[in-house]
Parts: C-alpha cells; sequence; structure tokens
C-alpha cells in the first residue's frame, strides 16, 4: 500500500489583535545635559569663588548667602536632570 504524503503544518502566525501596542519614545532633550551640567558646574565654581576670596567675590553684599546661591544653582542641576530619559 502507498504511503500517503505528509501535509507540512502552516507556521503559527498570532491573530491580529485589537490593542496596538504602544509606542514609547525615550529620547531626551538635546539642551538637558548641557544646562545640567552647566548649572552644576556655575554652582561649583561659585562656591569655591566665595571661599577662596573669603567673601569678597562673587556678590560681596550677599556675604554668606553666597553659599545658598551656589547649593540653589546645583540644586537647579538636580531638577533639570530629572528631565533627562
Amino acid at each position: 500500500m502507498p504511503k500517503s504524503r505528509i501535509r507540512k503544518k502552516a507556521d503559527f502566525t498570532p491573530p491580529p489583535s485589537s490593542k496596538q501596542a504602544t509606542n514609547i519614545k525615550l529620547s531626551s532633550h538635546s539642551w538637558v545635559a548641557p544646562v545640567m551640567l552647566a548649572l552644576f558646574l556655575i554652582g561649583l565654581a561659585w562656591i569655591v569663588v566665595f571661599y577662596v576670596t573669603d567673601g569678597r567675590l562673587p556678590v560681596q553684599s550677599l556675604g554668606n548667602w553666597n553659599i545658598v546661591v551656589g547649593f540653589g544653582f546645583i540644586a537647579g542641576g538636580f531638577a533639570v536632570s530629572t528631565q533627562w530619559k
């Protein structure tokens, strides 16, 4: 008796779903990293200049509040860093 031909099964293709996959864009804005680093460096330079010049620079009338201004720049850098993806 002759042997019957073996049929090849079709490859499985999943049925099209009504829910499409969402395309999440994770690209960062090009300005975030330079602004973040600039704020960090400005804050650091502000504090270093204040200490090196014994409080005469950057703004003598602020006195010890120059430290707060420097840390404010650094905090601004951290705030900008939350936009980085």
